[in-house]
Parts: C-alpha cells; structure tokens; sequence
C-alpha cells in the first residue's frame, strides 16, 4: 500500500522560505516519479514540480527559480525547497507519485499520478 505523508506547511510572510517533506512508504522514490502539486483558494489544482528515476527535475514556471523539487532515497523522502514566497504560492500543498511509467514521469498536465497526499497548508501574507 503507497502512503504519502506532506508535512512543513505553515503561514509565513512574503519573502520568506519554508521546506515542504512527504515521507514515501510502499515504493522506492529512487525508482519511482514524484511530484508536487498544489490547488490554490478557488482554483483548479496545478503541477509544480517533479523528479524522475534519474533524478532529472522538472518545475513550473511560475516557481523556477524560488522552488526546488530534491528528495533523499535513504529515508524514502521527498523534498521541496520554497524560497521567496508570494501570497500566490497560497495553496494546499500536495506530493504525488504513479505506479505507471517505470519512474519515468508523465507530464504535469496529465491525469496519470495516482497516489496522492493528504496534503499540506502553506499560507503566504503579504
């Protein structure tokens, strides 16, 4: 059974910079895509980073640059970076993986991420 735990949200001031985790346990990140999405107040859930097998990483525009997608196979964790947060960065912070692709990861877009988080809160003040 895949499990994904977000912790590290918090209400913080613009400018400021948080770290985001989810602990893994049913897969091996290291073999595996995982991503991170977040779904703003009102608004359609969007894709903001991801990391395949290989450890090629891909971010959204909007975050390049301030955000960084990292994760550390020795505790099965998967990290993200926030720097120089904006109250748009407000959302439910998710971390996400799919059991399709052999790690290689889909687009962002696409509806193939298949286990999913509970989520975690980041508020952004401006």
């Amino acid at each position: 059974q895949v499990q994904l735990v977000e912790s590290g949200g918090d209400s913080v001031q613009a400018g400021g910079s948080l770290r985001l985790s989810c602990l893994v346990s049913g897969v091996t990140i290291r073999s595996s895509c995982m991503a991170w999405f977040r779904r703003p107040p009102g608004k359609e859930r969007e894709g903001v980073a991801r990391i395949d097998r290989d450890g090629i990483t891909t971010h959204a525009n909007s975050v390049k640059g301030r955000f960084t997608i990292s994760r550390d196979s020795a505790k099965n964790t998967l990290y993200l970076e926030m720097l120089s947060l904006k109250p748009e960065d407000t959302a439910m912070y998710y971390c996400a993986t799919t059991r399709f692709g052999g790690g290689l990861c889909p687009s962002l877009l696409s509806g193939a991420f298949t286990d999913w988080g509970q989520g975690t809160q980041v508020t952004v003040s401006s």
